[in-house]
């Protein structure tokens, strides 16, 4: 275990910002932390790297707990804060030779420097001032330093941010070859982003886990054994007709003569619709089984849980 989170509380004032947060994270995972402004999240990273205290609970690195002043937890973890400060008069090779002074890296110093140069690409901008890079190389000089002392434990808050595309595209593909060997949590509100290099969803809302698990995973927890359908007919079909197909439970017209219908039963509800509009003389334009997609999961775990 690389992460382990028992039963974490965070109260500031009249707002619990996190209310008995438990998950463990295993070696080599890429897991990525979502939910809505508010959820949780960056107090929960801080709290993590050891910048916030909790108020109740224990953290976990590598088997140590946090609080244990006896192991220096933060020489395990690489931390990337979301609006990733940096010294912007300094040059880019400069800073991270200082940042790398600081971890008393030694004689490893200018070998990790230029490995981690290479890692991240920025190889071209080393010679820079930190403050003439564009948004895009300041995330990868922020990962450099996250990474110098080549951390177990990777902690990124919103390492996408502000980003255009392309950006989004190459600082996606550093984290998928960082999270080869280390584990690494991430929060992002691009849930493309998660899809495309998690192996693992945590979703926050209001301080509680709501959500926990891989991506198929959380999916069927938000839809159960919900069957969900969508059906289109050439003609018009009423919202009678198609509840009177034994197993439908509800029907929703999603667009002209196309309806999205859900049961709650194991058996392929398509035969039943296939065998209705045959003998109805209706024809059919689309048949198939749609699974929820990640965005509608998230509004389903977080936008049905407020007040």
């Amino acid at each position: 275990m690389s992460i382990g989170i028992s039963h974490i509380t965070k109260q500031f004032g009249e707002q619990k910002a996190l209310n008995d947060v438990s998950f463990n994270i295993s070696t080599g995972q890429v897991v990525g932390l979502l939910g809505p402004n508010g959820a949780g999240k960056s107090t929960l990273m801080r709290i993590i790297t050891g910048y916030l205290f909790q108020d109740s609970g224990s953290v976990d690195i590598n088997g140590h707990n946090t609080q244990d002043t006896r192991f220096d937890f933060r020489r395990e973890i690489g931390y990337l804060p979301e609006n990733n400060p940096l010294y912007t008069d300094m040059y880019v090779k400069e800073y991270l030779s200082w940042v790398a002074s600081i971890y008393k890296l030694g004689k490893e110093k200018r070998r990790r420097l230029s490995e981690l140069i290479g890692i991240t690409g920025i190889g071209d901008e080393q010679g820079k001032k930190i403050g003439s890079l564009s948004k895009g190389y300041r995330q990868r000089v922020g990962l450099a330093q996250a990474l110098i002392h080549n951390p177990s434990v990777l902690v990124l808050d919103e390492p996408t941010s502000g980003l255009d595309p392309n950006q989004i595209v190459e600082i996606r593909n550093v984290i998928e070859e960082i999270g080869r060997d280390k584990t690494v949590i991430f929060s992002t509100h691009i849930l493309q982003e998660v899809e495309a290099i998690c192996s693992r969803i945590i979703i926050i809302n209001k301080g509680l886990v709501v959500a926990d698990g891989t991506n198929t995973e959380v999916k069927a927890l938000s839809s159960g054994l919900r069957q969900n359908i969508v059906v289109e007919f050439a003609e018009k079909v009423s919202r009678e007709a198609i509840m009177a197909i034994e197993g439908v439970e509800t029907a929703t017209l999603i667009d002209t003569n196309c309806w999205w219908i859900t049961s709650g039963r194991l058996e392929d509800l398509r035969g039943k619709i296939f065998n209705f509009a045959k003998n109805a003389g209706f024809t059919l334009l689309t048949l198939q089984k749609r699974d929820l997609q990640l965005e509608e999961v998230f509004q389903n775990l977080t936008l049905g849980n407020r007040n």
